[in-house]
């Protein structure tokens, strides 16, 4: 436990410097334990596990370009992220860890008491076990606060998704070198440090947003104090019903027309094996590419994996404007590549602007301008955070909640709905709802008067 965030930082820079972390470029025909498998020129593991590199056809997306072939990334199998949860003189503290991914810039980053795929959890890999998995798998002891099927980044990711799970403990829990217990204010201060929280544990905490509520409550003054305060508000201060809100989403879900199918990856159009890469004809989107990894700390202390890499920076932002006094943001109904249900709730903004920009030709996404455009003083958060590392190399999208002026049009295109913060963690419980985004932009949102406090700001001062 720490008395400050200070001296966090100082444990933290001394975990990223006890081992020897090392990750390099590999062409993908060297991968170690991988090959393409003959006749489709799909990327496979000789264990028959983990994941593997496909082709996807999609067809009628509804989206701005209505048709295309890409790689896809197919892993079948649930993993677990979970936190645990012990509370020391009365405050409840997360164990988190110190964990290295081979696709994460810095390498280091604050992951969840456990990540793990159920072909490592289970030592496909012939490792060592993973740290505190049994607070999280039955039987378990302890109290389940949150848990729920929730999905991966589905522009890469075909039906994948995790176990997200809160499980609290009045055990005696060793402590282990990486790992550290930290309060949910310290937290909130270290989520506005760029690449350092790292996607899974923001997933994760989205569903604590709600254990916060009574704290949000006893806030004030402030513009962020009241953008999160206020949007506890009873369901009758709401622009739409809860069940409204539902209607919305199922009749959006029922007119999808997107479809698609798994195809040959040697047979994608616009995409070409060259260099040792996967990559777009017109270097667009993303790259697949191999690493080589050497983690000693880890359960597997070398290996060899593919890994997309995409050819720039995303922007991922709500806008958040008050009605009749309460806060709301603008969510969408996105037809999201890879999803289970093919439509998942998600930001306002969700794209990389690179590929809107000329010469490629795609139509600007609503409110891409109103975000990127925005007033200093209308930021209410502006951080770049690292998306998953175990798959994506340096993948990093820039976090925004913005406060759009009180004139802001409510009457939104049909696709958009606005919604309460309260809204949010009723539908976060569930999973095929929040897409990976807007789960990670809720725990932004949920704790950002905590990490104001815990950072020493004022909460007018929360935009850097």
């Amino acid at each position: 436990m720490f008395s400050d965030l200070a001296a966090f930082h100082g444990w933290f820079a001394d975990r990223c410097t006890a081992n020897a972390y090392r990750v390099r470029r590999v062409p993908l025909e060297d991968l170690e334990g991988w090959s393409t498998e003959a006749g489709s020129g799909d990327l496979v593991h000789g264990s028959g596990r983990f994941f593997s590199v496909r082709g996807l056809d999609v067809t009628h997306s509804g989206r701005e370009v209505d048709s295309w072939q890409q790689p896809i990334i197919v892993q079948p199998e649930h993993g677990i992220l979970g936190i645990l949860v012990k509370e020391f003189d009365g405050v409840p503290h997360c164990l988190l860890q110190a964990k290295m991914e081979p696709g994460n810039v810095n390498l280091v980053q604050l992951s969840p008491t456990v990540q793990a795929t159920k072909s490592n959890y289970t030592r496909v890999h012939g490792g060592r076990a993973v740290p505190y998995l049994e607070h999280f798998v039955a039987p378990r002891g302890g109290q389940v606060l949150f848990d729920a099927l929730q999905s991966e980044q589905a522009s890469w990711f075909l039906s994948k998704r995790n176990r997200n799970m809160i499980v609290r403990t009045e055990q005696d829990v060793p402590l282990l070198e990486d790992f550290c217990w930290l309060t949910f204010d310290q937290i909130a201060g270290l989520l506005r440090v760029d690449d350092l929280v790292n996607m899974d544990t923001r997933t994760v905490l989205s569903g604590a947003v709600a254990l916060l509520r009574p704290r949000h409550r006893a806030l004030g003054g402030g513009l962020a104090g009241e953008a999160v305060a206020g949007a506890w508000e009873t369901e009758e201060s709401a622009l739409h019903t809860t069940t409204e809100l539902l209607s919305w989403f199922t009749e959006a879900k029922g007119a999808a027309t997107l479809t698609r199918r798994l195809m040959p990856l040697s047979d994608v159009a616009g995409w070409s094996a060259r260099d040792g890469v996967i990559a777009h004809d017109e270097g667009r989107h993303f790259t697949v590419l191999g690493v080589a990894a050497e983690a000693p700390s880890r359960e597997v202390a070398r290996w060899t994996q593919p890994m997309f890499a995409p050819r720039s920076q995303g922007v991922i932002a709500f806008l958040t404007r008050r009605v009749a006094g309460v806060p709301h943001v603008l969510v969408q109904a996105r037809t999201e590549t890879g999803a289970l249900d093919r439509i998942e709730m998600a930001p306002t903004v969700q794209c990389q602007p690179a590929d809107h920009t000329p010469p490629h030709g795609l139509g600007r996404p609503p409110f891409l301008d109103e975000v990127l455009g925005a007033r200093p003083d209308r930021i209410l958060l502006d951080v770049v955070l690292s998306e998953e590392g175990g798959r994506f190399y340096h993948a990093r999208s820039r976090y925004l909640v913005v406060e759009a002026d009180d004139d802001f049009p409510l009457d939104v295109p049909p696709d958009f709905a606005w919604v309460t913060l309260r809204q949010l963690t009723h539908f976060v419980r569930f999973g095929s709802h929040l897409n990976v985004e807007a789960r990670s932009l809720l725990t932004l949102l949920g704790f950002l008067d905590e990490g104001a406090r815990a950072a020493g700001l004022s909460a007018g001062a929360v935009a850097r």
